[in-house]
This record gives C-alpha cells, sequence and structure tokens, in this order.
C-alpha cells in the first residue's frame, strides 16, 4: 500500500506513536538566544505576506510549497464570510527556529460562524515543509472541525485530511448523517488516489470521520497536485456547511457543543504526534506555549475539566497522564470505514 521509498527509523510510525511528525534532533540554543530570535522575523495579516530572512527554501525553488494552500484557503473564505485578524495575530506571528534556519509562520482569523481559523506553517532549509491548518466553529455551531495536518520533507509525505466531527459519530448517527452522508462521495474519491497510510490507533480514530485521508507517499509533482486538489475540495466542502450552519439557541445545546470542541481540543493539546517537532525546533516551553494558545487554543478557555477528565484510562498509578497515544495498544492497519461510510473496524484486521 505504501508508494514511498524507505525512510528513517524516525518517521516511519504512524499516529501510533509520537515520532511520525519528527526531524533529526537540532542543537539546543539558551533561552535567552530563544527569546531574542523569537520575533526576529513578523509577519503581517495579509494574504500573501512573506517572511524571508533566511532566503528561498529548496521546496520553493522546485514550485512546491504549502502557502499556494494558505493563499487559496484565506481567499476561499473570504467569499464565503468576514474575516477579521484574531487577536491572538498580535502574539503569534513568526518565530525562528533554535537552528537559525527553519521559520515558523503563524495566522489567525475570526468569522461570524468561526471561532479561530489558525495556521501553522514551517519551513526548514532541508525542504522541509509543515502545514498545520485548522477551522474551528463557535459553540453555537455543531459543525465539523476542518483539519490538515501536512508534513513533508525530502523525500516523503505524511499527510492527514479530515473535517473532525465535533461529536461522535459511532453513537449519534443523526450528527453523522447531518454532515457526511453527502461527502462520501468526496471520501471515495481521495482515498483511492491517496491510499491509507498504515496503522491508526482506535484513541485516534474516534476524533476521524468515515473520509479522512490518512496517507503517506513519495514526493512528485503529482502526488503533490492530487493532495493540492484533495486540500482544496475538502476545505469547499467545509464552506458550503458552514454557510448552511444555522445557530444554535437552545443554551444546553451550545454548552453541549462547547464541552465536546474542549474535549478535543485537550486531546490534541496533550496527544498530537506534532509536539515532538516544535519541541525540537523551539525549546520545550515555547512549544507548550503555541501549542496550548495558539493551535488549540480554547483548551484553558472553553471548559475546566482536565485531560484525565475526559481520559480517566491514561491514569498513572501517581495520577500523572501515562505518555503512551494508546493504552488499548490497538490500531487499524487498513481502512476501518467501507464504501458507504460505515464503521467495519469490529472487521477490520487490528494489530
Amino acid at each position: 500500500m505504501e508508494c514511498f521509498t524507505p525512510i528513517p527509523s524516525s518517521f516511519s510510525s504512524s499516529w501510533s506513536s509520537h515520532t511520525w511528525f519528527s526531524p533529526p534532533p537540532l542543537g539546543v540554543k539558551s533561552n535567552s538566544k530563544l527569546i531574542s530570535l523569537s520575533r526576529k522575523c513578523r509577519s503581517s495579516n495579509k494574504v500573501g505576506s512573506r517572511c524571508m530572512s533566511m532566503g528561498q527554501t529548496a521546496n520553493e525553488n522546485s514550485g512546491f510549497s504549502y502557502k499556494k494552500l494558505m493563499h487559496f484557503a484565506l481567499e476561499e473564505t473570504n467569499l464565503h464570510t468576514s474575516l477579521v485578524p484574531s487577536p491572538l495575530q498580535e502574539k503569534y506571528s513568526s518565530l525562528l527556529a533554535m537552528d537559525d534556519k527553519t521559520e515558523l509562520q503563524m495566522l489567525s482569523f475570526e468569522a461570524p460562524k468561526i471561532r479561530l481559523l489558525r495556521s501553522l506553517g514551517i519551513e526548514g532549509s532541508d525542504g522541509m515543509q509543515v502545514l498545520d491548518f485548522a477551522a474551528f466553529p463557535k459553540p453555537e455551531f455543531d459543525l465539523p472541525i476542518f483539519c490538515a495536518n501536512f508534513f513533508t520533507a525530502a523525500k516523503m509525505n505524511i499527510i492527514v485530511l479530515d473535517l473532525n466531527p465535533l461529536h461522535d459519530i459511532m453513537d449519534q448517527k443523526d450528527y453523522k448523517e447531518k454532515y457526511y452522508k453527502d461527502l462520501i462521495p468526496l471520501g471515495l474519491k481521495y482515498s483511492e488516489l491517496l491510499p491509507w497510510g498504515g496503522k491508526l490507533t482506535s484513541e485516534s480514530l474516534r476524533f476521524f470521520s468515515p473520509i479522512v485521508i490518512w496517507t503517506r507517499f513519495a514526493s512528485s509533482p503529482h502526488n503533490h497536485s492530487v493532495l493540492f486538489s484533495a486540500f482544496k475540495e475538502y476545505y469547499q466542502a467545509w464552506l458550503e456547511l458552514m454557510d448552511r450552519s444555522e445557530e444554535e439557541r437552545d443554551a444546553s445545546q451550545i454548552a453541549h457543543n462547547c464541552e465536546a470542541q474542549h474535549r478535543y481540543l485537550t486531546w490534541r493539546a496533550e496527544k498530537d504526534p506534532g509536539h515532538g517537532l516544535l519541541k525540537r525546533l523551539i525549546g520545550e516551553d515555547l512549544a507548550k506555549d503555541v501549542i496550548r494558545e495558539f493551535l488549540f487554543n480554547g483548551v484553558n478557555e472553553l471548559g475546566s475539566k482536565t485531560f484525565l477528565d475526559y481520559f480517566p484510562e491514561y491514569r498513572c498509578e501517581d495520577g500523572r497522564v501515562n505518555e503512551k497515544r494508546s493504552m488499548l495498544g490497538k490500531s487499524f492497519e487498513n481502512r476501518p470505514w467501507d464504501a458507504r461510510g460505515e464503521f467495519i473496524g469490529n472487521g477490520v484486521e487490528i494489530v
């Protein structure tokens, strides 16, 4: 199934481990040096703004850059709603990593139905690129959460693209029917072009929809073209769902939506596999701040429950959170949904 050439062991794991998103260790600089670098390169809120203190990367020279997707996403969003810069933009704009070469660029916006639309782009001098793009609805709307996590190294790509369900689609069939019934053909189209990427933990699976694209592939113009098309069609589908969504008036349902989003954010802030990359790039303290205050903003504001309140199975005897990604130790080697979008995980090989 995997169509890429052999890769280093540090990249060989999937969402079942912490390491798939992690490059080789970088040199560590002092905290004072990091602070002096952290605002060295600042970007504006305008689409197309550039922050290139380190010059062009190899990816840009070859014409491949995730910036193209961000330009598309912001332009397309502005056709559907009115974006305004988020207050987060003042603090989270640009960072230069501890290697003095890798750039992290951040954008964040709000809209009438969108609590936070944000992106993190990373470009390294070695051709590494990362795009972490998400759109979180306001609690008055039960929209899915748009999620695009793309990692590219010189020869390989690790991709997650989905409309993450706000509510449990295993138990709430009406929610699944409401948002995913008409999107199954779209998911089938790209699941054939971008095959299943291998082991996915059963714990992670609860945050994905039947149309999730989880894949790994070799870098090539064709594969990147398919990925860009998938991103565009998935995001356009999400925007159309947003256009049709109606504001919830019932206070209890709004509270239910709020807790569901807080649960999602709490999981991602604790177990997202991209944490290792950020720690290597900017250090543990700053990475934690970016993760909790920017990438998964709301984890400290939308609710007071802790990770262990939501996921008590991860509690260690001493009260700490178990660092394992999976407590069940099970993962899905093959796609656990059929062509109708029905979950068939109980009949799929679990390893």
